[in-house]
């Protein structure tokens, strides 16, 4: 259950086997819509499947996606 008071961590910072829901994007216009190309939209549920180095795999539904660890520090989520 989300509750609206949650403070925004950048998904870099989640541990493996969190799900996480996207609260914003701090990338820049290109990279932005690059992450909504990848259906990493705000409000979609992720889960962080693997951590390497400071990069991550994530799934989404019955997608994964590695995201590197800059990418990883762009994306704000909250529990979900």
């Amino acid at each position: 259950m989300t509750h609206g008071s949650e403070k925004p961590f950048a998904l870099a910072m989640a541990a493996e086997g969190q799900r996480v829901r996207i609260h914003a994007l701090r990338a820049g216009r290109n990279l932005d819509g690059r992450l909504t190309e990848l259906g990493l939209n705000v409000g979609t549920e992720i889960t962080v499947i693997q951590r390497q180095g400071s990069g991550l795999v994530v799934s989404r539904g019955a997608g994964r996606l590695a995201i590197g660890g800059g990418m990883a520090m762009k994306v704000l989520v909250v529990p979900a």
